[in-house]
C-alpha cells in the first residue's frame, strides 16, 4: 500500500525563543530557538510549510478565558505589578508564573499558533500542523498555573470543533493534563486522554484513575496515573492499547496531541525512564491513524534534550528518520555536548520503575472496561458555524530558508542573557 504523503505545517517565531520567566526558573522557552535550529540543521525545514503565527487577539483568548483575566494579563508588567498585588494573587500569578517582560505577547504568539494550526486542519490546507511552542496545559479559565498562562490547547479544541463533532485530545507530558480536562469535563464532543505521573503530591495533584468526567462527558476523561520510572517498553504498551480503544469507540474527526517532554528520561522536574524513540513511538502511532492532527509542546526542563525530542518528532510526523550524530551548526551546537553531540537522552542514573506488572494490568483493564461502555461515537447536531479564525495566504505568511535563518540570528542575544542557567 502507498504510502500517504501529508501536508504538514509547522508555525514559529523567533520572539517565543527571547522570553524570558525569570533568574532560575524552570521554564525557558529559549529551548524553542534551539528546538528550531535542530530542525534547520537536519533540513527538516525543506519538506515543512513553515508560517510565523499571527498574534491571538484578546476577543479569541477570551473564548475560553475570563475576561478581566485576559484583560489582567495585557495591562501587567514587571514595572507595574506591585499595582497589582490583589489581582495577582487572585489570578495564580508569583514564583511559579512570574510576570515578565513580553508576557502578553508570548501568550498571543504560542496561542495564534495553535489556533492558526487548527485553522488549517479545518480548512484542509494541512493534514498535520506542528506548534512547539504550544502545549500549554494547566491554564484554567480564570487562572495561570504550572508555568501557563493562556490554555492555548483549549482555544484550539475550541477551533476544531467549529468543524468537528468529535475532537480527541492526548497528552504524554508527565504531568496531568488538568487544565485541557476540566474545561471539557461534562461534554462528550471532546474525549481527554493523559499518560502522567499520579501521586506522591506530584503536580498537578489531579488525574487519579476514577476521573472520568461527568454528565454527558462521563467516560469521555480518561486518566493513566503512572509510578516513578515508566520506561518504553511498558509505556508503549499501555499508551497502545488505550488508544486503540479510544480510537474505535470515540472515532474523533481530529487530535491533539501534547508532547511535553518532560516525560523524558533525566528531566529536572521528571522521573520517568523514557527514551526518545519510546516518546516518539506514541507520535507515530497516532499519526498511522491518518487523522488530522495538532502536534503541541508542553513541558521539558533540561533545554538540549526538548530540542532533540521535538527535532526528533518533527521528523517523526515526516516519515524520516534522523542521524544519530548532530549536524554542526551555528550558535547552539554546543549546548549538545552533554550526550557526545548524540541524539539521545544522557541518563547517568536510570530512575528505579516503580510500576508493576500486576499494577499496570489493573490499570489497563479498568480503562478498557470504561471504554467499554461506550458503545458507539455519539452523534451531534450540528449548528451554524461561529465566525471563522483568520487564515493566513501561504505567500504572505510562509517563511523562506533566508529569513528562518536571520530569525535564528535573532536569537542570539538570549544566549548572554542565559549562560547562568545552561544545562
Amino acid at each position: 500500500m502507498p504510502s500517504i504523503k501529508n501536508k504538514i505545517s509547522y508555525y514559529y517565531d523567533s520572539e517565543v525563543g527571547t522570553s524570558y520567566y525569570a533568574p532560575n526558573h524552570p521554564m525557558k522557552p529559549h529551548r524553542l530557538s534551539m528546538t528550531h535550529s535542530l530542525v534547520l540543521a537536519y533540513r527538516l525545514h525543506e519538506n515543512l510549510d513553515v508560517f510565523r503565527p499571527r498574534k491571538a487577539t484578546t476577543s479569541e483568548l477570551a473564548q475560553f478565558h475570563a475576561e478581566d483575566y485576559v484583560d489582567f494579563l495585557s495591562k501587567i508588567t514587571p514595572n507595574t505589578q506591585h499595582e497589582y498585588l490583589t489581582q495577582m494573587q487572585r489570578f495564580n500569578l508569583g514564583e511559579d508564573c512570574p510576570i515578565f517582560d513580553g508576557l502578553f505577547d508570548f501568550c498571543k504568539i504560542y496561542s495564534g499558533g495553535s489556533i492558526e494550526g487548527a485553522v488549517r486542519i479545518n480548512h484542509g490546507t494541512s493534514d498535520i500542523a506542528i506548534n512547539w511552542s504550544g502545549g500549554l496545559h494547566h491554564a484554567k479559565k480564570s487562572e495561570a498555573s504550572g508555568f501557563c498562562y493562556i490554555n492555548d490547547i483549549v482555544l484550539a479544541t475550541l477551533e476544531l470543533l467549529k468543524y468537528h463533532a468529535r475532537v480527541l485530545y492526548i497528552d504524554i507530558d508527565i504531568h496531568h493534563g488538568d487544565g485541557v480536562e476540566e474545561a471539557f469535563y461534562l461534554t462528550d464532543r471532546v474525549m481527554t486522554v493523559s499518560f502522567h505521573k499520579f501521586g506522591d503530591l506530584f503536580f498537578p495533584g489531579t488525574g487519579d484513575l476514577g476521573d472520568i468526567g461527568m454528565n454527558n462527558g462521563k467516560y469521555y476523561s480518561v486518566n493513566v496515573p503512572l509510578h516513578d520510572g515508566m520506561d518504553d517498553q511498558n509505556f508503549i504498551d499501555i499508551f497502545k492499547s488505550t488508544m486503540q480503544k479510544v480510537m474505535e469507540v470515540f472515532q474523533p474527526g481530529a487530535i491533539i496531541l501534547q508532547c511535553g517532554a518532560d516525560s523524558l528520561a533525566a528531566d529536572r522536574l521528571g522521573c520517568f525512564n523514557l527514551t526518545l524513540q519510546g516518546h516518539a513511538s506514541c507520535v507515530a502511532f497516532m499519526k498511522s491513524f491518518n487523522i488530522p492532527l495538532l502536534v503541541l509542546g508542553g513541558g521539558g526542563y533540561i533545554k538540549s534534550n526538548v530540542a532533540r525530542c521535538w527535532a526528533n518528532e518533527t521528523a517523526t510526523l515526516l516519515g524520516r528518520t534522523l542521524d544519530e550524530n548532530i549536524p554542526e551548526h551555528e550558535f547552539y551546537y554546543e549546548y549538545y555536548s552533554d550526550a557526545s553531540y548524540q541524539l539521545k537522552v544522557q541518563q547517568k542514573n536510570p530512575i528505579e520503575n516503580l510500576n508493576s506488572c500486576s499494577y499496570l494490568q489493573d490499570i489497563k483493564t479498568c480503562i478498557l472496561n470504561n471504554l467499554s461502555q461506550l458503545e458507539v461515537a455519539p452523534s451531534v447536531q450540528m449548528h451554524e458555524l461561529p465566525p471563522e479564525a483568520f487564515i493566513p495566504e501561504l505567500d504572505d505568511s510562509a517563511l523562506n530558508e533566508d529569513e528562518l535563518s536571520r530569525n535564528i540570528i535573532k536569537n542570539m542575544a538570549v544566549n548572554e542573557m542565559e549562560s547562568r542557567d545552561r544545562e
